[in-house]
């Protein structure tokens, strides 16, 4: 085996395949669209060389204002919500539910294997107002309080889709935190508590360091998974009301494919790539910092 694995052309004949692959399926549609930013059109008119005229666009662009808003905030709210539930569920089922915890966890889970369509579906009836309420509205009459248009106010639809989104994922990320918690050793935690320590006391002098690592991975999984939402707004609200819940992705899509501006759609995908870059740099690098201080 180490005589294979010492071999140049044994290792090039294993990875070559999976690196071919991997060129032409990610690495080359990525140059290929960086190559579009200079340029503006699409296959069907024919492109013309601009320069930097796409970039000067993309400054002076309100909707991208607009949009990198809408993401920005939709990401920090979803991000703390789904990995602070998801920490939150881990802990009952490591502390609470312990053994007993399968079902619940399947349970929890069940909504991550959902198509996003349905999901979507099944949340435009429960907050629908026409013709007829949906279950939303019906207890809120139920306790004195008039029918709400969800759909109609940007906070409202906001709040849909976070509470959509959150429904669908907080299961996978409960499932990822309590991987990370089960392996902390139990000795540890039986010392801890003839210390004294209990309670919050000892989930954040003992599980949160220990868990760091899980923690960190998930809140880089939800970040780069909300800053690139796309699916869920699309089935939820299609942006609406108005453009309030665009995010960059559906506005680049709406942008290459319905106005068929090929290079400024790549632009406003180059903007979002560099916005993930540069968060994910600076998760890590906090996180750095914080454990050289603990």
């Amino acid at each position: 085996m180490n005589r294979v694995l010492g071999d140049p052309r044994a290792i090039l004949i294993l990875l070559g395949p999976a690196l071919l692959v991997y060129t032409l399926v990610m690495l080359v549609p990525i140059f290929w669209s960086l190559g579009y930013t200079v340029f503006e059109g699409n296959p069907i008119t024919g492109f013309e060389f601009v320069g930097f005229g796409n970039f000067v666009e993309l400054f002076n662009d309100p909707k991208i204002a607009d949009a990198l808003v809408f993401t920005l905030k939709y990401a920090v709210v979803l991000t703390i919500a789904q990995v602070g539930f998801g920490y939150l569920l881990a802990l009952i089922y490591v502390f609470w539910l312990r053994k007993a915890s399968s079902l619940i966890r399947t349970l929890a889970f069940f909504p991550v294997v959902l198509p996003t369509v349905a999901v979507a579906l099944l949340f435009q009836e429960l907050f629908k107002i026409a013709p007829v309420n949906g279950l939303v509205n019906d207890l809120l009459n139920l306790v004195g309080i008039p029918s709400v248009d969800w759909f109609a106010s940007p906070d409202t639809a906001f709040l849909v889709l976070i509470l959509m989104d959150l429904w669908r994922s907080m299961g996978f990320y409960a499932v990822l935190l309590y991987a990370g918690l089960v392996d902390i050793p139990d000795d540890l935690f039986e010392s801890a508590r003839l210390d004294g320590a209990s309670g919050w006391r000892l989930v954040r002098h003992i599980v949160i360091p220990l868990s760091l690592p899980v923690l960190l991975s998930s809140i880089i999984f939800s970040v780069n998974g909300t800053l690139k939402v796309f699916d869920s707004v699309l089935a939820l609200t299609n942006g609406g009301p108005g453009n309030t819940t665009t995010p960059l992705t559906l506005y680049m899509y709406q942008t290459s494919f319905t106005y068929g501006e090929y290079g400024y759609g790549s632009t406003i995908a180059l903007l979002l790539t560099m916005i993930c870059l540069l968060v994910t740099i600076f998760i890590f690098r906090s996180s750095r910092r914080d454990l050289t201080k603990g």
